[in-house]
């Protein structure tokens, strides 16, 4: 349950640094009041409802109808960018610390051999008498 948590905590809070320091931007193109385009990474595409001037067949020039009802919004989402630390602005004791603290860190998890009896050597004491029948202690 410990590790569970630990597990998800730790994915919480990457997530948190991640969205953090992310900057979002949105475009988006209304005409009118609806929603004709939006785009997460490029300008949103026009509706072409602007005036144009053409050629008819005849010669004559031709003013397209001229509309001014479509506009462009665009939601710009900031992120932070104070989060990089470097290691040159750390002081001798804060190096000393964090020098400290791998090495002890990476020892921590060095195991034994279980192959090495420590006290192979050693014979065990005499037996004078049995304590446990003496005082009529038994483990059951």
């Amino acid at each position: 349950m410990k590790d569970l948590f630990h597990k998800i905590s730790a994915l919480a809070l990457s997530a948190i640094v991640l969205l953090s320091t992310m900057s979002f931007t949105v475009d988006m193109h209304y005409c009118g009041d609806h929603l004709v385009d939006f785009s997460f990474s490029d300008s949103a595409a026009s509706c072409m409802m602007k005036a144009e001037m053409s050629k008819s067949s005849a010669g004559c020039a031709v003013m397209d109808m001229k509309m001014d009802c479509c506009t462009d919004v665009q939601i710009v989402l900031e992120g932070q960018d104070d989060l990089k630390v470097s290691f040159d602005q750390l002081t001798f004791d804060q190096q000393l610390f964090v020098a400290s603290f791998i090495y002890t860190y990476i020892n921590l998890f060095e195991g034994y051999d279980d192959t090495i009896i420590p006290f192979k050597e050693y014979s065990p004491p005499p037996l004078i008498r049995d304590v446990q029948l003496l005082h009529q202690t038994f483990l059951i």
